[in-house]
């Protein structure tokens, strides 16, 4: 039997299987590349009898990753990597239907978070998969037993990307790391795409509210940004963007955008979104200049851009709203409203991202796995962006699934751009 057969998982409520059984078949039909990929693993078995923990957002998505990559003959473990992003529903499916041990509970408290975050390291991973780098700082500062195991990984977003590369900086990094963020098929999508509809759609399934007409105030303008920004202004906001990067700054005011610092927008935005991958994008003074009925949330992967503790040490009470919306009184009668703790909008209040863009994503996800077993030996304790030939292959697989065809280059278009001498 199998390290990972061993481990049963601790899930919610396993008579929750069938529902989420139904939710994976239905994310699988919108996952085509993801598809093509798990039929050659099928085949192929590249993966055979390597131990993979994964600490990945527990959703229909992800659970057809899991599936492709047992699939292809990993031993897979799964755990959360936010507390308020499982479904509750999938994860007992995987337990159930699919024979993948999984730790994750929507709502879970923190001890219960690490302590999942340690069950999934107790398979002695010999790959790591991780969406935020909690699961390798775990690793690599309170389980270094551990880091012999460990041939490679891979990690999915921005905010564990900045953090994995401040470790390779400093020496802490102990094993070779690809960076699936980085990937065009990654951020390009699922940051903009992705991120900008499952940001709206969890503030409109939290409040209900109509964005027609509303300050929409956007933290940031990086990939996610942009996409936020984007769907804001397509429903009819009056989208703000604050910045730190005059580059990026200037980019969004050509996009059409007013761009102003967070202490201006606070005074007049209806609606808050942060989304930078860094703290403190809100705090005290930003909410003693709001107006009564803010509404305040983030897309970032870490609840800190927004300072919570300052929130409760202004609000004179606190009351649930509306199921993941949180009221917060100040003293002089003015209400804030805080939605998903604080923690990921599109994943607390809503189901994440499409899993037609996760279909990217996620492939990038499978094929690194793989690139990193085949290639570790020569590989330095680095993060290294996806290979651009999986990124081309992952891009026109989508393509072919959506029935678009590109062109080609002719021989004699070729010659051109590799040579010097034709000129004018």
């Amino acid at each position: 039997m199998s390290t990972a057969q061993k481990l049963n998982g601790d899930v919610k409520d396993l008579g929750l299987a069938e529902k989420g059984k139904r939710k994976i078949e239905w994310a699988n039909q919108q996952m085509p590349v993801l598809q093509l990929i798990r039929k050659r693993f099928i085949k192929e078995q590249p993966l055979k009898g390597v131990r993979l923990s994964a600490c990945l957002h527990v959703t229909s998505e992800t659970a057809n990753l899991a599936i492709v990559l047992r699939d292809g003959g990993a031993d897979v473990v799964l755990c959360a990597s936010n507390p308020l992003s499982t479904q509750d529903e999938v994860a007992a499916s995987l337990v159930k239907d699919y024979g993948i041990p999984t730790f994750a509970i929507k709502g879970e408290d923190n001890a219960t978070y690490y302590a999942h975050i340690n069950a999934a390291l107790d398979h002695k991973p010999q790959i790591t998969m991780d969406d935020g780098a909690d699961l390798v700082t775990i690793l690599l500062t309170k389980r270094t037993d551990l880091v012999a195991n460990v041939i490679g990984g891979t990690e999915e977003t921005t905010t564990g990307v900045i953090r994995l590369r401040a470790m390779a900086k400093d020496g802490t990094l102990k094993y070779p790391i690809i960076a699936v963020n980085d990937a065009l098929t990654k951020h390009l999508f699922d940051n903009r795409y992705g991120t900008g509809q499952s940001t709206i759609d969890g503030i409109l399934r939290a409040t209900n509210l109509l964005i027609a007409g509303l300050k929409f105030v956007v933290a940031g303008y990086g990939w996610c940004g942009r996409g936020v920004a984007m769907r804001a202004k397509g429903l009819g906001a009056d989208v703000i963007i604050t910045e730190i990067n005059p580059v990026r700054a200037l980019e969004a005011t050509m996009d059409g955008f007013r761009v102003m610092p967070m202490d201006e927008a606070a005074k007049i935005g209806d609606v808050f979104v942060t989304v930078t991958g860094c703290k403190d994008i809100i705090v005290a003074e930003h909410f003693l200049a709001m107006k009564d009925g803010a509404v305040v949330c983030n897309s970032g992967h870490f609840n800190v851009e927004i300072d919570i503790p300052a929130l409760e040490k202004l609000a004179s009470s606190k009351k649930i709203a509306r199921p993941l919306v949180d009221e917060y009184a100040l003293k002089d009668g003015r209400r804030i409203y805080l939605l998903g703790e604080g923690r990921l909008v599109n994943l607390a209040t809503a189901e994440g991202h499409p899993a037609a863009v996760m279909d990217m994503s996620f492939a990038n996800q499978a094929l690194s796995a793989e690139y990193m077993l085949k290639n570790h030996a020569e590989l330095e304790n680095k993060v290294y962006s996806v290979p651009e030939h999986l990124d081309r292959e992952i891009a026109r697989l989508k393509l072919a699934s959506m029935g678009v065809q590109v062109d080609k280059l002719t021989a004699e278009q070729e010659l051109y751009l590799a040579s010097w001498s034709e000129g004018t």
